[in-house]
């Protein structure tokens, strides 16, 4: 039973690719790829696992940060199994709830939402769960429903139609056709989360140990990871809790003396600064004067459950998982309050219990897998990565595959972002660049700034320069804003728009815009920003670990944000655009050796000869 590639021919080193990913797999052994956008990441992962896998009855993992990639995973495993005509069972998970049919759940944040569900589904008062089963067998429902999908390779949203058909819950009937997947599409959190994997795990009936685990987009792991091994709890939190415990004044007035511990922390912060490191005893010190530290937890955690009996949610209980939290390890991590303001202006003060050490999750789910394919088009240096992500792995990295031809990478250094020279001045140099260089593309450009503020200040000239339609990219755009911002950007590919963007926004990664769509994109200046504590003890940590604090913890961390904001140009092997890295400190030693291997870079003070040139 072999597997047939399933498209006509492969790309210029996709064989290697591949054959890279196979020999792993054979010998259960890890790898890390840095493969540039084109090499067809997907089907050269999916391609070699799956057909080992099929041989020697493993389940393939397939995970993915984006909604976007899923539908690509499926597409690439319904061409396999259309050339192949091997009988394969493929099941395609997202968030529970996102999965879920239940009404008036999408404002519930994901740890909100699995305490409203296991209420729901203990206190049998959720239809669809109950409807998947009758008399401890599935139901008639669940039956014709599994049925459907099975007939063809169903993507999640085929899925939730199905079962919303059939009155089922569509996350349960997926862990019942995943118990005989041989694929399993999902988010990061079904196995990065350990929580979440040993349940999920155990609902599918899978182990680790027969998987082949795929992580894509993996560039991302570092803050996911931290993401999900951090909690914190705050006064704004507190406030809310108090309000919802109001019919327990003995739980309220706990949580009102809690808060004053909050207050009396913040008062080691000085005027000028706005956070400060906390030892963990300090803490549970003041906290065990309200009463018994478990004691206070335990009865947080009891209060959440009456309270989710009336309602979705509860702040007593991330208040509850905060404090059993926080009598976890020093080591890998930081404990921070911080100072600061809502977005109404309300005071607030957060306590962080924050991981520094990705490895903490992916070491041990590399030593339970049979294999760990890690891969990006952004792993560069690779040899950070191994270090950050403390894996056992081969390490590769390939070349772009698109013509050197297709693509001016620019550096044009006479200007900076850095702090000591930010001024009214260099702000207008900056502008002057930037529309000298826009006004000259023909078509769209995108322009990425450090911050939504230092845009803000640029554009005050920029606007006044630029000869082309500007659009605005708004902080915490919605996924039907961002789609609308894109469609009228792609509507002016013939005269050309300029898009002014934020490095980290919604824009910096994950967007395609092929063929005519984007002709230029600027890179001003580095995202960095001035070292918090939750940096500096980053920078520490991998000072002593590895000697390499500051390039793992600060500089390596912008540089990626910026080679991810200039890959938005060339997404196929067809486009053809320009890239300029604005700023000085692209050319020094220590950023310049981050660009990948085969980057043709030319740093020039007189950019638009070259750019006029490349464009005839």
């Amino acid at each position: 039973m072999e597997i047939i590639f399933p498209y006509e021919k492969k790309r210029e080193q996709q064989d290697k690719l591949i054959e890279d990913i196979e020999n792993a797999v054979k010998n259960k052994k890890n790898i890390l790829i840095h493969a540039p956008t084109g090499l067809g990441k997907t089907i050269s992962s999916l391609f070699p696992a799956l057909n080992y896998a099929l041989k020697n009855k493993l389940t393939v993992f397939f995970l993915t940060s984006r909604h976007t990639q899923h539908k690509i995973a499926i597409d690439t495993l319904k061409a396999i199994k259309e050339k192949s005509d091997i009988k394969f069972k493929v099941i395609d998970l997202i968030g529970k709830r996102h999965m879920c049919l239940q009404p008036g759940i999408e404002n519930l944040s994901s740890s909100e939402f699995s305490e409203y569900c296991k209420d729901q589904t203990e206190k049998d008062l959720c239809n669809f769960y109950m409807n998947v089963k009758s008399n401890s067998k599935l139901s008639f429902e669940t039956e014709s429903a599994i049925k459907e999908i099975n007939s063809k390779i169903s993507d999640v949203e085929e899925v939730k139609n199905i079962c919303e058909k059939n009155k089922i819950c569509p996350y349960e009937a997926s862990c019942i056709l995943g118990q005989k997947a041989d694929v399993i599409i999902c988010d990061y959190n079904h196995l990065l989360n350990p929580s979440i994997r040993e349940n999920l795990l155990e609902r599918i009936n899978k182990d680790l140990g027969n998987g082949i685990v795929i992580i894509d987009e993996a560039h991302n792991l570092p803050d996911r990871i931290r993401n999900i091994l951090s909690e914190q709890i705050s006064t704004l939190v507190i406030d809310y809790a108090i309000k919802e415990t109001s019919f327990n004044p003995y739980i309220s007035d706990k949580l009102k003396e809690l808060k004053k511990v909050l207050e009396t922390l913040a008062q080691k912060i000085s005027i000028e600064d706005s956070e400060a490191l906390i030892k963990k005893e300090e803490f549970i010190q003041l906290v065990s004067k309200i009463g018994f530290y478990e004691e206070l937890t335990n009865e947080l955690k009891l209060i959440s459950d009456v309270v989710l009996e009336e309602k979705k949610k509860s702040f007593s209980s991330p208040i509850a998982r905060f404090l059993a939290s926080w009598t976890g390890p020093d080591k890998s991590f930081a404990r921070i309050l911080t100072k600061g303001f809502t977005k109404k202006g309300t005071p607030n003060i957060t306590l962080t219990y924050r991981c520094l050490d990705p490895s903490l999750i992916l070491k041990p789910l590399s030593e339970k897998t049979h294999s760990l394919i890690l891969m990006s088009g952004t792993l560069s240096p690779v040899n950070m990565y191994k270090d950050l992500f403390n894996v056992d792995c081969i390490t590769q990295e390939y070349k772009s595959p698109f013509p050197k031809d297709n693509k001016l990478s620019l550096i044009v250094p006479d200007i900076t972002t850095k702090f000591t020279a930010r001024n009214s001045l260099m702000y207008k140099m900056i502008a002057e660049h930037c529309a000298k260089i826009v006004n000259v593309i023909p078509g769209n450009s995108i322009l990425f700034f450090p911050s939504y503020d230092m845009r803000d200040e640029i554009n005050v000239v920029f606007q006044n320069l630029c000869e082309k339609t500007t659009l605005m990219e708004s902080k915490n755009l919605t996924k039907e804003e961002k789609s609308q911002i894109l469609e009228k950007f792609k509507s002016y590919k013939n005269v050309g728009s300029c898009l002014l963007a934020a490095s980290s926004g919604s824009f910096g990664e994950s967007i395609d815009l092929l063929g005519d769509l984007l002709k230029c994109v600027i890179v001003i200046g580095l995202p960095l920003s001035r070292p918090n504590l939750e940096t500096k003890e980053l920078i520490k940590y991998y000072d002593l670990k590895y000697a390499k604090g500051w390039d793992y913890g600060y500089i390596m961390p912008a540089i990626i944000k910026s080679l991810q904001n200039a890959g938005r140009c060339i997404r196929s092997e067809t486009d053809r655009g320009v890239v300029v890295y604005l700023d000085q400190r692209y050319t020094w030693d220590n950023y310049f050796k981050c660009f990948p291997k085969d980057e043709k870079i030319i740093v020039t003070k007189e950019p638009l000869d070259k750019i006029k040139e490349f464009f005839i």
